[in-house]
């Protein structure tokens, strides 16, 4: 069954590799200086490379949008971003499969009445704007830069055709890595929080987490959709838009790939929160609009001449129904699933502020009195004490979701037989310790058993929210989310 409900994300991730590649190697590819087997093959290889190095960062994003909890559901959300993306490559368009996993999560919410993540959201959201920007002044500059040291330079033209071939290939190895690092949580995002999985050790020495087993398997679905299915759409972004020179072809390929990069890193976040520099937001943004974005920024440095303005605009209305599509599909096939098939698309879960949750919460400085008057009432979706929280408090919208956050019930068992299933190698000898103190005990909420565990040990602590802390912080968090996914549902036999 497992494998089933994982075809739709393997689907996801075949319609990214057909769509998306073109963003990586579509113009090198249109311009012919780069055949499309050579593509194909150092396309596939540095996608399923940075999926399993680099890809946590921006699937950690779309879990706060919304935690698709059942494995039916996580299909279904799938599936409507695929197909919304395979029928705009069907009409030869470029679109952003980060819109239409974004669409099917909002779907998600919508049939199952759990809140979104507005803070999430608006931050997603804001890359869709902030991506074409920032890929055009970064294709703007370096093209103004190549075309200043081209002229400058007398190197022969054949050493020039070879010099600027080779480097299209190894822009592109970066630019694939890239699109692996930061477009795999669209593609197995939602599966992370559905299906249960177990970390692995290869040759006794190779450590594989639970995710990156899900990462390794959307990398090789994307290295196929490139192989079957890409060919077209790199014909309309290297050649449809605006006619590039083999110079203009790397500028663009340079500018996507820094685009991706930047909002994939979690060392480059790790490097400027240490340095105390503003760090760049871990989302998973469109490759399609930083290619489109590189390739509009050069067509203005050379003054508009040549650029489609017609196609366009088509490229620019297929962003805009992309997740409206994946949106609608994944409300109705959620529907169909749940009514015809009997499927769970949904983990029943409630909410409710008990008198101990309304004093942690006090101790977090999100206090108000209406919380009160909610006091021991349960809510069977997010949303419904969302609205609550509205209409008796005076909290802030960013407030009132933490507080739905914390209110979320879900019964953690901790045993003997559980601990024993864990990679116990990653955490240290205290913390073992500290885990099995708790063996026997159960939790209500999810910030009971983390508070159990930091007063056993204070390694289970979050440290002060420093620059120095940060990457301690991070690797505490992945190691609260094992223990989360392994106590939430106790095996009968427990």
């Amino acid at each position: 069954m497992i494998l089933l409900f994982l075809s739709s994300g393997l689907f996801l991730g075949w319609s990214l590799g057909a769509n998306d590649a073109a963003n990586v190697f579509g113009t090198a590819v249109a311009t012919r200086m780069v055949r499309f087997r050579t593509a194909a093959i150092t396309s596939g290889f540095f996608v399923i490379i940075g999926a399993v190095l680099a890809g946590g960062g921006t699937t950690r994003t779309l879990g706060q949008l919304g935690s698709v909890n059942a494995m039916a559901g996580a299909f279904m959300v799938a599936l409507a971003a695929a197909l919304a993306v395979l029928w705009m490559t069907r009409v030869g368009l470029p679109v952003s499969v980060s819109q239409a996993i974004v669409g099917g999560i909002i779907g998600w919410n919508l049939f199952t009445g759990s809140a979104t993540g507005v803070d999430s959201l608006l931050k997603i959201v804001s890359t869709w704007v902030i991506c074409p920007l920032l890929s055009a002044v970064f294709a703007a500059g370096l093209f103004v830069l190549a075309r200043a040291v081209t002229v400058r330079s007398r190197i022969h033209l054949l050493a020039e055709d070879a010099l600027t071939r080779a480097a299209l290939v190894a822009v592109g190895a970066f630019g694939a890595f890239s699109l692996g690092a930061n477009n795999i949580g669209n593609v197995m995002g939602v599966f992370v929080s559905a299906i249960p999985a177990s970390s692995v050790h290869l040759f006794g020495f190779l450590h594989v987490s639970s995710d990156q087993q899900l990462f390794a398997l959307g990398g090789i679905a994307i290295a196929i959709g490139i192989f079957t299915y890409s060919h077209r759409v790199m014909m309309t972004v290297g050649k449809g838009l605006f006619r590039l020179t083999p110079v203009t072809a790397l500028v663009v390929i340079l500018s996507e790939s820094l685009v991706l990069f930047l909002f994939a890193s979690e060392s480059l976040e790790a490097w400027l929160i240490s340095h105390g520099l503003p760090s760049i937001p871990l989302v998973p943004v469109s490759s399609s609009q930083a290619v489109i974005g590189a390739v509009v920024g050069i067509a203005l440095v050379k003054g508009g001449r040549n650029l489609d303005a017609r196609l366009f605009r088509r490229i620019a209305g297929g962003w805009v129904a992309t997740p409206v599509i994946a949106g609608l599909v994944a409300f109705f096939g959620l529907f169909f699933l749940q009514n015809v098939f009997d499927l769970p698309v949904h983990r029943p879960v409630t909410y409710e502020l008990s008198e101990v949750a309304i004093e942690q919460l006090r101790e977090r400085a999100l206090d108000d009195e209406g919380l009160l008057e909610l006091r021991g009432v349960a809510f069977g979706t997010g949303r419904e004490l969302s609205r609550a929280l509205k209409e008796k408090t005076s909290l802030s919208m960013i407030d009132r979701e933490k507080v739905v956050e914390f209110a979320c019930k879900e019964r953690y068992v901790v045993t003997q037989k559980r601990i024993e299933a864990l990679d116990l190698r990653l955490l240290t000898i205290r913390q073992v310790r500290a885990l099995q103190e708790l063996s026997g005990r159960e939790f209500d909420y999810r910030w009971e058993l983390e508070s159990a565990l930091a007063a056993e040990d204070d390694q289970w602590a979050m440290l002060p929210d420093t620059r120095d802390n940060h990457l301690a912080n991070k690797k505490l968090l992945a190691d609260l989310r094992q223990l989360l996914d392994a106590f939430r549902t106790p095996d009968t036999d427990d």
